[in-house]
């Protein structure tokens, strides 16, 4: 069936649709990971967002109920040159346009994702709609002004805290839209895991004792989440925190730090970053269309992206308070940083250490 990919700009992309047959209305971000199209589809860092995949073929290992990063689908549509009919792999068990099918959400293929990629580059980010329907403008219009992610992260994370058992440290995980990656690195860490929903407060997080404050990945932008914000400052001081991604931008602000919106963001598996303390360059896997931009006071830069200089880490000059923006856990991508789980958890030994 016939359908077009429209844009913010009033550019429009004629393919086939394939998965979910109904329209839907996303933020248009690309990515270019040549894997792992599995991970990125059950992201919840990417609910509210249409992702094309700038490699030209996707769905040639199938889908696997063992490689999701959450409960489900997140995106709200897929855009890809080409899928494949006929997935080749030992672990598949179904393809990704049964998969779509299943999780309701739309695709589209046929169209020249390297044009749409150059075009997200020179303009930026912009929504866009997925339709079967040939739309009016004044329609279109609407539907865009509709569409809103303020409450993204409440969407996605738990409805309830629980427990991941451990006789390790006792880390209090916030749940922003946290990827299974991150349960698993701390989880094959020893760790007791306690996530909790993200509108926790900071008497409840404190409640349990953790060994370890954790601030996780999640969608949208930092700077809507004030009622997190103030809970972070209350806990600053009082718990080791770490954070990755989103839980990176929101420390940086409960700090007193900034963020700002990147023109088209980072997101694949294939970033340059490098650690300034260990003087070494790493290729990560990120996933963000916010940047800190202003770093808060007596704090560190850590880390840089060698694409474009941006902050990618920072640390506390006085508390242990440690976070980075690109994802350590990986799943899309390389496992380099994986490591700075175990630096995370060497702030619960005290700053003494943590600085050795």
């Amino acid at each position: 069936m016939k359908a077009k990919l429209i844009l913010e700009n009033g550019m429009s992309f004629e393919g086939n649709a394939f998965g979910y047959m109904e329209e839907s209305i996303g933020e248009v971000v690309f990515n270019t990971g040549m894997t792992g199209y599995q991970e990125v589809l059950t992201d919840p860092s990417y609910y509210g967002q249409i992702v094309a995949m700038t490699y030209p073929l996707i769905g040639n290992y199938g889908i696997n109920l063992d490689d999701v990063e959450s409960g489900g689908l997140m995106v709200k549509g897929l855009v890809v040159r080409e899928k494949c009919e006929y997935p080749s792999n030992f672990r598949c068990e179904m393809d990704i346009d049964s998969c779509l099918k299943q999780n309701k959400i739309i695709g589209l293929e046929g169209i020249d994702t390297r044009a749409l990629t150059k075009i997200l580059r020179s303009k930026g980010t912009m929504k866009g709609a997925i339709t079967l329907k040939d739309l009016k403008a004044d329609e279109i219009k609407q539907k865009f002004n509709d569409f809103s992610c303020k409450d993204a992260v409440y969407k996605v994370t738990a409805k309830k805290a629980y427990t991941i058992e451990g006789n390790g440290p006792h880390v209090a995980a916030l749940d922003f839209g946290i990827k299974g990656n991150i349960l698993r690195c701390f989880k094959s860490r020893g760790c007791k895991i306690t996530v909790l929903p993200a509108a926790s407060t900071a008497d409840e997080i404190l409640s349990i004792n953790p060994d370890l404050i954790f601030l996780s990945n999640g969608p949208g932008d930092p700077e809507d989440l004030t009622e997190i914000i103030k809970t972070v400052k209350r806990l600053i001081g009082k718990k080791p925190i770490a954070g990755i991604c989103l839980g990176h931008q929101i420390l940086a602000l409960a700090l007193d730090g900034g963020t700002g919106k990147l023109k088209f963001g980072h997101r694949g598996c294939n970033h340059p970053v490098k650690d300034l303390e260990e003087n070494k360059v790493y290729i990560t896997s990120q996933n963000h269309g916010y940047y800190v931009n202003k770093l808060p006071e007596n704090t560190a830069v850590t880390h840089v992206n060698l694409n474009d200089g941006t902050v990618e880490g920072m640390r506390h000059n006085e508390y242990p308070i440690f976070s980075v923006q690109f994802h350590p856990e990986a799943c899309p991508g390389p496992k380099d940083m994986e490591i700075l789980f175990d630096k995370f958890l060497k702030m619960v030994q005290g700053m003494e250490e943590y600085h050795a």
